[in-house]
């Protein structure tokens, strides 16, 4: 008998929710804690069993494992996988299974977890830009999201019964490997991975664009080794684990930094689930722009950054940090009088991107569409440049020193929450020759996602740009290949559509065909004429009937 494992996996995601919607935690952010964290528990205890089984295919049960001396079951943590979790046999669910009905389960359930927490600190913690860990799980998770006390149990209970119940080959979902991964990750966090976060709310990046962005910016170099990957406003993860499993996640190490908690919770999930255990160290919770936790010049960097924040609360002191003369070479954008909601923070991010790749680093990052169409930044009497200085100067920074790859501006909705249209700019480094610029505002099909409107790109339409990066030929009003000096000349504008040729189409007809055309014009000049002349004649009947009242 087949069995859809992708089908059950999400099964046991929904269950999940409704346990918790049956104790009042529907929409909850404790919903999220719960669902989360239960999925990572059954993930790594799944997990660990199945390291197991790679070793000593003779320990099939909970109490196979316990009846190892501690010298035996310490030799054999040492012999699994080291993206395994760590863990003892009072730790496994079989074992958690057999004490439901014990008088003081939700106690003995989180303290369980905790324990797993502890062990495991080395190598799941992931930090604050502060020094500070971030556990794997909380300390009280059951005990901290029910209020009412006597429901602890019964909701532990729960909980315990849903991962218990929930069977799968854990082998063949590996087998599976980052395609099923991406697509389960995205529908367990989709209710808690929208705008409802308030400022820092991450924007998701749809699949089609991650894909694109690694697929262009890895190619088909199979010879890379050791690869360093970063993203210093990284969310959930979706660009890190697209180019890292393009890569090759034995390949790559990640590194990454964001503001909020539950990004960095979610990214180390996403880590966990994509085999990228080894680089949980490296995920930092922390303002990127004014404490960056990463020195390390990158090989490679992927960003959606916040478009627009207001930062205004500490504009001033960027321009006071040792490294901002070289970090943020264009300028920091200015405090406005009115709506500092929509201070260009992502500028800072480009400029920080642009400072943090090696020498050979290359970069994908997500724009508004204005930044490359912007045009020559006016300049005041004293010599101060005016509104759209910042973009300008990365963009001369970009083509004077041949670090631009290319452009692919976006159709509009591609975000399905945010109406903003967006482009990704290429840079590499190493690149000498001739930059791609594309204009694909008009592939995709329109689609509605709740009531907002979505663009949804086919897979025709990601191989299609993605070809015209790897091909570099020319389509006619899709996509232009310029030399750097061509850029220069049209004012370091990125925008395809201001290099496309302009085409006068012509037709061959004869002389009776156009004495035709020239009579049917005369037939409809001469009724147009005649309807004016009879509105004006109503016009001043009615100007007349105005004046006698």
């Amino acid at each position: 008998m087949t069995i859809d494992y992708n089908q059950t996996v999400r099964q046991l995601v929904d269950d999940l929710k409704a346990n918790c919607y049956s104790y009042g935690l529907g929409g909850n952010a404790n919903e999220y804690k719960i669902v989360t964290q239960m999925f990572l528990y059954k993930f790594l205890n799944d997990k660990f069993l199945y390291a197991v089984k790679q070793k000593r295919p003779d320990l099939k049960s909970y109490t196979e494992l316990a009846a190892l001396s501690e010298p035996e079951y310490k030799m054999l943590l040492l012999e699994i996988d080291y993206n395994a979790a760590q863990m003892r046999p009072q730790h496994l669910l079989e074992y958690l299974f057999t004490q439901q009905d014990t008088a003081e389960f939700a106690q003995t359930f989180d303290d369980t977890l905790n324990d797993i927490a502890i062990l495991n600190t080395g190598i799941f913690s992931v930090h604050t830009a502060g020094g500070t860990d971030i556990r794997l799980f909380e300390e009280k998770l059951i005990q901290n999201s029910i209020n009412d006390k006597s429901q602890w149990n019964a909701f532990a209970k729960g909980i315990i019964n849903k991962l218990a119940n929930s069977k799968f080959d854990i082998e063949e979902i590996f087998s599976a490997g980052f395609d099923f991964f991406s697509t389960l990750f995205e529908y367990m966090i989709k209710d808690y991975n929208k705008d409802g976060g308030g400022k820092y709310a991450e924007y998701y990046t749809p699949h089609s664009v991650a894909k694109i962005m690694a697929e262009i910016l890895v190619g088909n170099n199979a010879d890379l080794k050791s690869q360093t990957v970063y993203d210093p406003s990284a969310g959930s993860g979706t660009l890190l684990m697209n180019i890292a499993s393009k890569i090759g996640t034995d390949r790559c190490s990640i590194y990454s930094q964001d503001i909020t908690q539950k990004s960095v919770e979610l990214l180390r999930l996403n880590l966990i689930l994509n085999n990228l255990s080894h680089s949980i160290d490296n995920i930092v919770q922390g303002n990127t722009i004014l404490n960056s936790r990463h020195t390390l010049k990158m090989d490679f960097i992927v960003s959606n950054p916040p478009f627009k924040l207001d930062f205004s609360e500490w504009q001033n002191s960027v321009s006071l940090l040792p490294d901002s003369t070289d970090r943020f070479f264009a300028g920091v954008p200015n405090i406005p009088n009115k709506d500092k909601d929509g201070m260009e923070i992502y500028l800072l991010f480009l400029q920080h991107i642009m400072f943090s790749l090696n020498e050979t680093g290359k970069a994908a990052v997500v724009v508004p569409t204005g930044f490359v169409t912007g045009g020559v930044p006016k300049v005041n009497k004293s010599g101060k440049i005016g509104k759209g200085g910042i973009d300008f100067n990365i963009r001369k920074c970009l083509i004077d020193n041949k670090w631009l790859k290319g452009v692919v501006s976006m159709p509009s909705n591609i975000f399905a929450t945010t109406p903003t249209s967006v482009s990704v700019i290429f840079i590499d480094k190493q690149n000498k020759n001739n930059v791609v610029l594309v204009d694909a505002s008009k592939l995709g099909d329109k689609v509605k996602e709740g009531k907002n409107q979505k663009t949804l790109l086919s897979v025709e339409d990601e191989q299609k740009i993605i070809s015209v990066f790897v091909e570099k030929e020319p389509i006619d009003d899709f996509a232009v290949v310029l030399s750097y000096d061509e850029i220069k000349a049209k004012n370091y504008s990125f925008a395809a559509g201001q290099y496309f040729d302009i085409k006068i189409e012509y037709s061959e007809i004869s002389p009776e065909e156009f004495q035709q055309k020239i009579t049917d014009y005369s037939s409809k000049l001469n009724e147009y004429f005649e309807q004016g002349k009879k509105l004006e004649a109503e016009i001043l009947k009615n100007l007349a009937t105005l004046e006698m009242e």
